[in-house]
């Protein structure tokens, strides 16, 4: 049902049946590697080339997911999934692996709660019974694409962000005693400009900024409805320019639970710059991290805003500026 201009209630609460996260070697060294289902110990899986791996990523984590589910893979009616590279392909051919209808979705970071919401409206819409929803991202295959090869050994800038080696996917079903999809705030694209592809954080915040005031605005609440608020990756930079934006909005936004994907995922000794980032980042983190601490009951009520930055390697080519989308799903207990 729409409320309000751009935000969805689900009145048949779709329910995470199961969820799983998989992740590469620095993530396993991260401040989160408990939560993942599957760790890889090198970047490669045994592949021969990181996009392959990354393949291979967003596999592991479906299987599991459908896995933990009890749900036969015959019985999901549809995948949908999104990443970063060129014709999505890592979602493309994943999807050719497990033969379940697809939908393939571009939303950059912002992919993982693109696919969240639309895999909610299909069940509350009765055009689906189970549906699997998933992102991924991978270091080594995105700087290839977007900036410069690791082997290169460029150096970056103290804005640049690390991204995460991981993939994350969740069984939705029409009912169970798992976490419920409640609402979603599907974002505008908000570009401020920015041109630089080492300072997404900045890049990004606006138009997460414009989500959080457009659900708030919608629903009719504030922070204080949930126990949790999450971005997907802007990093140190990226959320403290969010903080300055909500105020200069007059949103009152209590630091103690306004957080981001990006500032969880590492431990502050490792050298990641301004934090996490990549499809991945909100995927695991939201589908491993904070959905056991939903179970766990330390969490009732989360707001996850995963955000992405919608250029690809042809813009940033021909000087085109950033534009960048925050898409919001709500996840209750």
């Amino acid at each position: 049902m729409l409320k309000g201009h751009q935000s969805w209630i689900f009145n048949s609460k779709p329910t995470i049946l199961a969820s799983a996260a998989v992740g590469g070697p620095f993530e396993a060294e991260g401040a989160l590697a408990d939560d993942f289902d599957i760790l890889h110990e090198d970047l490669w899986l045994g592949q021969d080339s990181y996009e392959k791996a990354e393949k291979a990523l967003l596999e592991h984590a479906c299987e599991r997911a459908i896995l933990k589910s009890k749900i036969k893979k015959e019985d999901i009616n549809f995948f949908l999934s999104g990443d970063l590279m060129n014709q999505i392909i890592s979602s493309s051919f994943t999807a050719r692996t497990l033969g379940i209808p697809y939908l393939g979705i571009f939303g950059a970071c912002s992919s993982s709660m693109e696919s969240l919401s639309l895999a909610a409206q299909l069940i509350d819409s009765k055009c689906a019974k189970y549906v699997i929803a998933s992102a991924s991202s991978h270091n080594a295959s995105s700087e290839k694409q977007f900036r410069y090869p690791t082997e290169y050994g460029g150096q970056k800038p103290p804005t640049s962000q690390w991204t995460v080696t991981g993939a994350g996917a969740v069984v939705l079903g029409e009912e169970g005693n798992g976490p419920k999809i409640t609402s979603a705030t599907i974002g505008k694209v908000i570009d401020m400009g920015i041109s630089d592809p080492f300072n997404m954080g900045a890049a990004m915040a606006p138009a997460a900024v414009d989500t959080i005031e457009a659900h708030f605005r919608d629903l009719n609440i504030d922070a204080s409805y949930y126990d949790l608020i999450a971005t997907g990756d802007l990093g140190k930079l990226g959320h403290e320019l969010a903080n300055t934006l909500l105020k200069k909005h007059g949103i009152k936004m209590p630091r103690n639970i306004f957080t981001d994907c990006g500032l969880l995922i590492y431990k502050k000794e490792q050298p990641v710059f301004c934090g996490g980032s990549g499809c991945g980042c909100s995927a695991t983190v939201t589908y491993g991290h904070f959905l056991n601490r939903m179970r766990k009951g330390e969490l009732k009520k989360i707001l996850i805003v995963a955000t992405g930055a919608l250029m690809s390697p042809i813009s940033y080519q021909q000087k085109e500026s950033i534009p960048c989308i925050a898409h919001a799903v709500s996840i209750e207990m």
